[in-house]
């Protein structure tokens, strides 16, 4: 009986030796294979490349940019989209003027502030590629027309430009200014020459 329980005994420490082996086998081929791989996966990052998306919709690329003089690459649309015209002819009470398109589309221009899209036409000489001219100092052509033209009421826009803000005039022969006229915006344009269109115009 002794003999049966001494070989009983040797066979369980035989089995619970070979359990213990079988557990720790796995944890150390973990150990000893995964880290690696581990870290390695850990230090897979995104890179920013910048922020380069395009817009061809003019609204949608003003409210992207905020305030530009002039669209830059970002814009890749139409470069004057019929939403444009169609916004300014409502906007300055044009719907009906009966001007050719193509003409429109030579003498219109747009750009962005504060998110929105703004719209001028050359029209009648309007200075819509220019900021607007707040020099309260008289210029030489201004200086020449008041001694030619002593005491003028006013100094036409082709002697001041087109841009200035403010009414010139002569007292005897020295330029006078006399009044500001015109108000700039926040980009420095002329503001009554530039409307401003909704999102869906």
């Amino acid at each position: 009986m002794e003999k049966c329980s001494t070989v009983f005994l040797f066979f369980l420490a035989m089995l619970l030796a070979l359990a213990a082996t079988a557990c720790t086998t796995p944890a150390n081929a973990e150990n000893s294979t995964l880290p690696a791989a581990t870290l390695a996966t850990s230090q897979v990052t995104q890179t920013p490349v910048g922020d380069r998306t395009t817009y061809t919709d003019p609204f949608a690329y003003c409210s992207a940019v905020g305030t530009i003089d002039t669209p830059d690459s970002l814009y890749t649309g139409v470069p004057l989209p019929d939403s444009i015209i169609q916004g300014f002819l409502k906007a300055a009470g044009l719907q009906n003027n009966g001007e050719p398109m193509e003409l429109l589309q030579k003498s219109t221009i747009w750009r962005c502030m504060n998110k929105s899209v703004y719209v001028c036409n050359f029209g009648a000489n309007l200075p819509c590629d220019s900021k607007a001219d707040t020099n309260k100092n008289p210029t030489q052509a201004m200086q020449d027309f008041c001694k030619a033209n002593q005491d003028a009421v006013g100094i036409p826009m082709s002697i001041t430009g087109h841009a200035t803000i403010y009414f010139w005039g002569c007292v005897k022969d020295t330029p006078k200014l006399l009044q500001q006229i015109e108000q700039v915006d926040a980009a420095g344009y002329i503001t009554n020459i530039w409307y401003k269109l909704p999102a869906n115009p």
